[in-house]
């Protein structure tokens, strides 16, 4: 649950539908298809009280390095509390992580020349600044992933306008805002069942475009931008939202209700495919000449990666390199004994394969 704790920035929501994303024990009984950031945490929050997760947990503590022994066959994991500094240890015979793959501590952004050079604000959405007022100013998003298509018609109302650059385009997907079907079921069928009707709907849904987009890639490529076209309208360029990629090749973005190409079409928001010469003091030189004028800069330029929240693994005294070793089926490492880790799908909810 860290990410919806932590990330701020306006917008920000699941890209991956609630039913499915949500815990198979407990329903998610609104109706939204991608829900907010709060809305989810209160979910992970109201799950973990109801079920006396809460008081298992040892919060505050910060693990550093975990070291399996052979000899008496345990590990010591070791834990510093970040608010006293103070170091405690733990021995057990079993570790399960449960930690992600992101690094909190920071965003990741590339090296961009002149960016120190800016007048404006440079914002990582993943560090947004508490009630920051960007009324009125002319908003940069850099990136043209989940973020960047979840910032650009959030901040696009009260921007004077907003520019999403980016290098190359990302197919995107509308989705419905609400789950109709769902909502009309509540009235005859139990809770429970009404979501695990919407989980299996879903789910189904997910791995027939899945399966679809490897099979027939340009019927699904031509499905893709019909859609967009449609939602567009006939005065916007198609060619930033022509990936030169196959469908799920790379991950897809969802909008719901197609909330970006309204904006777009609206001429509240715009889409540059170009790239970055150098930041100036008072926007962004393109390589094809072009100048974008910018009071903000917002660099949703992705997330650095880490497993196992940056604690060191060690065998035997041996640090074991994640990259060098096995992965079987995203749950184990070669030479680890006694040590399981939760990775969800790629190409589906994550909590799908983590239950």
């Amino acid at each position: 649950g860290g990410t919806w704790d932590l990330f701020r920035y306006p917008g920000i929501r699941s890209d991956s539908d609630m039913f499915t994303l949500g815990y198979n024990f407990r329903p998610w009984t609104d109706t939204k298809m991608l829900a907010d950031g709060p809305s989810i945490r209160r979910y992970i929050d109201d799950t973990a009280r109801e079920y006396g997760v809460k008081r298992r947990i040892q919060f505050g503590l910060k693990v550093i390095s975990q070291s399996w022994h052979s000899e008496n066959e345990h590990w010591i994991v070791k834990a510093i509390d970040e608010a006293t500094d103070e170091e405690h240890q733990f021995s057990t015979g079993f570790v399960f992580h449960c930690t992600g793959y992101y690094k909190y501590d920071s965003g990741y952004t590339p090296e961009i020349p002149g960016i120190n050079e800016f007048r404006g604000d440079v914002i990582h959405p993943q560090h947004w600044p508490e009630n920051y007022d960007y009324s009125g100013k002319r908003v940069v998003v850099i990136g043209s992933g989940a973020t960047a298509v979840t910032l650009v018609p959030a901040m696009a109302d009260k921007a004077d306008h907003v520019v999403m650059l980016q290098r190359s385009p990302t197919y995107v997907a509308t989705v419905p805002e609400q789950d109709l079907i769902s909502r009309n079921l509540r009235r005859i069928l139990p809770e429970m069942a009404v979501y695990r009707l919407a989980r299996t709907r879903n789910i189904l849904l997910q791995r027939a475009v899945y399966r679809l987009s490897l099979s027939k890639p340009k019927a699904m490529r031509r499905l893709l931008l019909a859609t967009a076209r449609r939602q567009l309208g006939p005065e916007v360029d198609m060619r930033h939202f022509q990936p030169h990629y196959n469908p799920w090749e790379e991950r897809m973005c969802a909008v719901p209700k197609g909330d970006l190409f309204k904006v777009i079409r609206e001429g509240q928001a715009s889409v540059v495919t170009d790239h970055i010469e150098a930041v100036t003091e008072t926007g962004i030189q393109l390589k094809s000449g072009a100048h974008i004028d910018a009071d903000v800069l917002i660099t949703a330029t992705g997330l650095d990666l880490q497993l196992f929240g940056g604690a060191r693994l060690e065998v035997d005294g041996r640090e074991v390199h994640v990259a060098d070793a096995l992965m079987y089926k995203g749950l184990m490492l070669e030479g680890v004994p006694n040590m399981a880790l939760v990775f969800g799908y790629t190409n589906a909810s994550w909590t799908l394969k983590a239950d």
